[in-house]
C-alpha cells in the first residue's frame, strides 16, 4: 500500500476490546505516527523513540507494521521489519496497546494479522527481543507460537552491560517456521 489512506481490513475477532466500536486492523500511514508515539510514551514501559522515528516507521516500514483502530482512532500498533540479512525473518520492534484497550486481545490480533500479511512474501520466522521482567510480552509471543504450532527458541542476545544506559538485557525470541496461510483463509 502506498499513500496516506488506511486499508481498513476488518479484524474477524470478536471486535470487542474495551470499547463499543468495531476493531479494524490497517497498514499504518504517516499521520498515525503521532499516535504510535503517544501510545508508546503512555505505556510507561516501552523504550520511547523520537517522534520523528514513528513518522519514518509509518512511511518506510508500513508493509511490515500494523495499527488497530476503533472508530477510526489508533488504539494499538505493531512495528516490524524484514531482516536485511535474513529475508525470511520478520523482526517485531514494538507492540503496544492503548491503556483503554488492554486485556481485550488487541495485541494478539495485531500480531496474527501481521504474520498472515507477511507470509506470502516469504517470511517464515518472527524474531523479537524481550526483557526477562516483561511477563506480558513473554506470554503474548508464547501464545502466538502455540496458536501457530510453531517452535519458540529463546536465547540471550543483548546483555545489560552492552547498553550505555540503565537497561535490562534483551533475550531473543525466535518463532517459526510458520506454515503458509491457505489461499482461502488469506482472502477472508
Amino acid at each position: 500500500m502506498t499513500g496516506d489512506k488506511p486499508s481498513h481490513n476488518i479484524d474477524n475477532g470478536n471486535g470487542r476490546s474495551g470499547s463499543a466500536g468495531r476493531l479494524e486492523i490497517d497498514t499504518p500511514v504517516v499521520s498515525d505516527g503521532p499516535e504510535l508515539y503517544r501510545i508508546t510514551r503512555d505505556s510507561a514501559v516501552l523504550d520511547v523513540n523520537s517522534s520523528y522515528a514513528y513518522l519514518l516507521w509509518c512511511r518506510d516500514f508500513a508493509q511490515t507494521s500494523a495499527v488497530a483502530r476503533i472508530d477510526g482512532a489508533v488504539v494499538g500498533f505493531v512495528t516490524g521489519y524484514v531482516r536485511p540479512d535474513a529475508p525470511d525473518t520478520l523482526v517485531v520492534w514494538q507492540i503496544a496497546v492503548d491503556a483503554s484497550q488492554r486485556g481485550g486481545g488487541v495485541a494478539g490480533r495485531l500480531l496474527g494479522h501481521l504474520v498472515d500479511r507477511v507470509l506470502p512474501h516469504g517470511v517464515r520466522y518472527l524474531e523479537t527481543t524481550i526483557t526477562a521482567d516483561n511477563a506480558a510480552s513473554i506470554s503474548l509471543f508464547t501464545a502466538l507460537a502455540r496458536k501457530r504450532a510453531a517452535n519458540l527458541e529463546r536465547s540471550e542476545l543483548f546483555t545489560a552491560d552492552l547498553f550505555p544506559d540503565a537497561h535490562l538485557g534483551e533475550d531473543l525470541y525466535r518463532i517459526g517456521p510458520f506454515e503458509p496461510v491457505p489461499a482461502a483463509a488469506a482472502g477472508s
